[in-house]
């Protein structure tokens, strides 16, 4: 069907042509004598306004209901209010009838409420603005890294290891739910691969062994976690950055993953103003001052050693003690991004009992080379680390956790092989998103959101 996309017309330089526009109509308004549309195609965010002048025009009544198609033929006119533009119409078609019983209702659109629609909540103003902005600051990632000559890997999705090594994986199988088998063993052996399969978690250990070749690369594709997690920062399906750097120790990717984010930052706030001024209205009053404020601030560094004792002095009454060797709970990270330094800070030097198996680690045989970067309103936002790469230390923390040293022989031949220094990081994308947005529920950044109990 040929027509003309709406940004082009909003865009400017129409004025006086005949176009034929697409859209859904998003609110009508009548009079005696003129009747407005307000169409969206997805292809703006702002909408555009088509006049109806009743007395030369007599649409199709289903043409004014929300959710209605239609295709609108006219002339590009000034608006009659503001510095825009309008379309008066000249022929108005109906392409799709929407029935009363539409969900998407202004009376009715709540963020839990769309979440049980989410086949037709993109049509709203909040998830328009929210996947617009995802899909900018997705295309944002591989710029950076292009530009930056990174290369580009696809890690499989089906992995014989657990990256994490926290047993949180969903299984693969090709057997039937009731397979007879006298074990575990068996039951593999018997399956697809021959051997136990599951989900990845991460392409950080298959990542590695590209960055032994490539010195440089970077995945951007979904993990899936069968954690369960039942909260506003967790999903079981996810899309992770996840660089890996061969020659670079923590100081050097603390400074990459900084960089990074004050690159996407950049991009969405440049190429995104009318839905950021959309999210600052309406979901988090300031964002746009807030990620400003990230762009002009060198973030802070602090050990983790150091960090507790900051908690421990904090007047602030914490559900969850602080102690050394915890595990920071986000309220200790909202304490030190929004109270402490007011800014994003790198903690550094986790105790090596919290942290995963492949982290380098220190000279004082308790902490490891690891960095969180936590940010206000969200928390930790990237893990990042300086890999271990002396073949002896990895094997011994492996063994440490009852790690199966046989399903990580690859991953273990690359401290035989000139094994480097090397460090990486994963940033996870729909965490990303809540922090640009002002969204709050991780649940609300992603196309049809997976999470324990729940599958659409």
């Amino acid at each position: 069907m040929k027509h003309t996309d709406i940004y082009e017309v909003l865009a400017g330089g129409m004025l006086g042509k005949t176009v034929t526009v697409c859209g859904w109509v998003r609110t009508s308004r009548d009079s005696a004598a003129v009747a407005f549309l307000e169409l969206a195609d997805g292809t703006s965010f702002p909408r555009l306004q088509v006049v109806i002048d009743k007395n030369v025009l007599s649409p199709d009544p289903e043409c004014f209901k929300c959710g209605a198609s239609v295709s609108v033929s006219g002339e590009v006119v000034k608006a009659f209010k503001g510095d825009g533009v309008e379309l008066n119409a000249r022929e108005v078609s109906l392409l799709g009838k929407c029935p009363p019983e539409y969900p998407i209702q202004k009376k009715r659109t709540t963020l839990e409420f769309l979440r049980t629609v989410p086949h037709l909540r993109l049509r709203t103003n909040t998830f328009n603005a929210v996947f617009r902005v995802r899909s900018v600051a997705a295309q944002a990632v591989h710029r950076y890294f292009h530009e930056r000559r990174y290369y580009y890997v696809n890690t499989p999705l089906i992995t014989a290891s657990d990256c994490e090594g926290a047993g949180e994986m969903f299984r693969v199988t090709a057997q039937s739910w009731n397979a007879k088998a006298a074990s575990e063993e068996e039951f593999h052996k018997n399956d697809f691969f021959g051997r136990r399969a599951g989900l990845s978690v991460s392409g950080q250990l298959e990542g590695e062994v590209a960055a032994m070749a490539f010195s440089k690369i970077y995945t951007f594709g979904p993990s899936f976690r069968a954690e369960k997690s039942n909260t506003t920062r967790h999903l079981s399906e996810f899309w992770h950055i996840e660089p890996e750097v061969a020659f670079a120790e923590l100081p050097d990717i603390i400074e990459i993953a900084e960089d990074m984010i004050k690159y996407l930052i950049r991009a969405v706030l440049e190429e995104c103003p009318a839905e950021i001024d959309f999210f600052d209205a309406f979901m988090e009053k300031g964002l746009k001052d807030k990620l400003t404020h990230v762009l002009n601030s060198d973030f802070a560094v602090c050990t983790y050693t150091d960090a507790i004792a900051l908690l421990q002095k904090a007047d602030a009454d914490f559900q969850f003690p602080v102690e050394w060797g915890c595990d920071l709970q986000t309220e200790h990270e909202k304490y030190l991004t929004e109270v402490h330094f007011k800014k994003p800070v790198f903690v550094t030097d986790y105790p090596k009992g919290i942290k995963s198996f492949y982290m380098k680690q220190n000279a004082d045989g308790k902490t490891v080379a690891a960095t969180d970067l936590l940010v206000p309103g969200i928390g930790e936002i990237i893990g990042c680390s300086e890999r271990e790469a002396d073949y002896d230390k990895l094997v011994s923390a492996m063994k440490e956790r009852n790690m199966d040293l046989s399903a990580y022989k690859q991953y273990l031949d690359l401290r035989l092989f000139g094994s480097v220094p090397h460090s990486g990081f994963g940033l996870g994308f729909e965490r990303f998103v809540m922090y640009v947005t002002g969204i709050d529920n991780i649940r609300d950044v992603t196309l049809f959101p997976r999470w324990v109990n729940n599958i659409m």
